[in-house]
């Protein structure tokens, strides 16, 4: 049913009330020049509905979708079985309605999913406590920037050259308007990780250090030593997690050390969705939590001892004195929140190991075949379940010739890093349980032609 609400009464009782006898009286304050006298040059005339539909069916029979062929792409978003009853629970009406719990007499239901989903957060991270989600990676991981500089009281961040460079993109920008000042760099083709130059270049002025777990090449360091260097100089260490399934194998930045820790939680319970929406991450060592950005559910009793849950902290800008708000993020993607809490208590923690152990073994198995191809390297000593191939011409072409012949083989270092022409060969590959040994066997037989 069609969604018109304003008779043509309506309007005119509206407009008597403001004083205006046309609607064109409203626009008088524009200058005529300024006004649309005619249709938009190029956009087609109107369309019935159901023209309309079959005209977008027909642009969405262009894409290829993810589960179409093999399919190899990661560099911070990744293809895994999200389990039918995650969106099952999600599309009940409690959750698809539920906004901000301010009320917690009649938001308990959401309120004690946020306290599960912090928990469980916590957990992963292996930090003392994390907050009830944020928009995105990147985002969350600037915040995590300017609370360090609130910590520390310094303006200077280095960023590993590992970081995922739109990560870095977001934090330029916003650094733009608060005068921090970033240290930057592209990564190297090589196994070794930067942080060993980064502990070197800690200063007085450091505010915290950045590096990514694993990284955008797929390499995976123990940050111990660089926490402890990042103590000793009174700065914080930041890891960013942009695949959290690899928590399920490998261990948790918070247990190394990690002040604050960040990322992206699309992994777990939601899909590519072309690109969002996604939850962020956010988890810190408990006494930085007054520091912390977005918001925190509380655990407390009721008047009859009864088991609760509150609004414990909520840094908002539209709240009384906002000006001393830790951030302006104002929604907490709580739908993917839910998501990702369902889906990850429906694994449990053996479910967690067992598909990071799953993806791992597809990943290896992969990286085996896929270094027979004549030319072909694979630039990792270790990994997870992404990796660096390093090929004998350009990858972002191949990337291209590939999906002519039904394979996405992979995210090219040159889309990534469009201006650095020594990182133009290198392809990161990303292997999930998604990923079959037919597809393997098809992507190599692929590349080998490709690149005969």
């Amino acid at each position: 049913m069609r969604y018109l609400p304003l008779t043509s009464g309506d309007r005119s009782a509206m407009l008597a009330a403001v004083g205006a006898s046309s609607i064109d009286d409203l626009f008088v304050d524009v200058p005529a020049e300024a006004r649309l006298d005619g249709p938009i040059p190029g956009l087609p005339n109107h369309a019935s509905e159901l023209a309309v539909e079959r005209h977008m069916a027909a642009l969405a029979r262009q894409n290829r979708a993810a589960g179409d062929g093999p399919f190899f792409l990661g560099a911070g978003a990744y293809r895994h079985h999200v389990p039918s009853s995650v969106d099952h629970l999600i599309q009940r009406g409690e959750f698809l309605t539920a906004y901000t719990p301010y009320q917690p007499e009649i938001a308990q239901g959401t309120l004690q999913m946020l306290f599960e989903f912090q928990s469980q957060v916590a957990r992963l991270l292996g930090t003392d406590v994390a907050n009830a989600s944020m928009y995105d990676g990147s985002t969350a991981c600037w915040e995590a920037i300017v609370m360090a500089r609130r910590v520390t009281r310094r303006g200077k961040a280095l960023l590993s050259t590992g970081l995922h460079p739109h990560y870095r993109s977001v934090a330029r920008t916003m650094a733009k308007y608060t005068g921090d000042v970033l240290v930057d760099g592209d990564p190297g083709l090589e196994a070794a990780t930067d942080w060993a130059a980064l502990t070197q270049a800690i200063d007085k002025d450091t505010s915290c250090v950045v590096v990514q777990y694993p990284d955008i090449l797929g390499r995976i360091d123990d940050m111990s030593a660089l926490a402890a260097a990042c103590q000793a100089a009174g700065a914080l260490l930041v890891a960013v997690v942009t695949e959290p399934v690899a928590l399920g194998a490998i261990k948790a930045p918070g247990e190394m050390g990690a002040d604050i820790v960040v990322g992206e939680g699309q992994s777990i319970g939601v899909g590519l969705q072309f690109g969002g929406p996604y939850l962020g991450l956010f988890g810190c060592k408990a006494k930085y939590v007054r520091q912390m950005p977005g918001r925190l559910c509380g655990e407390t009793v009721d008047a009859n001892g009864k088991r609760g849950f509150v609004l414990t902290l909520s840094t908002r800008e539209q709240h009384i004195r906002r000006e001393k708000a830790t951030s302006n993020i104002c929604t907490n993607s709580g739908l993917c929140a839910l998501a990702f809490s369902i889906h990850m208590t429906l694994l449990g923690e053996a479910g967690l190991r067992q598909l990071a152990a799953i993806n791992h073994g597809r990943a290896t198995a992969a990286a085996a075949e896929l270094a027979k191809v004549p030319g072909v390297s694979v630039m990792n000593s270790g990994f997870f379940n992404e990796f660096t191939l390093l090929l004998p011409t350009a990858a972002r072409p191949v990337v291209h010739r590939l999906a002519e012949k039904g394979v996405l083989g992979g995210v090219s270092l040159g889309r990534l890093y469009p201006d650095n022409a020594a990182l133009a060969n290198g392809l990161v590959v990303a292997v999930t349980e998604t990923v079959t040994e037919e597809d393997i066997a098809a992507f190599a037989a692929a590349l080998k032609e490709v690149l005969a």
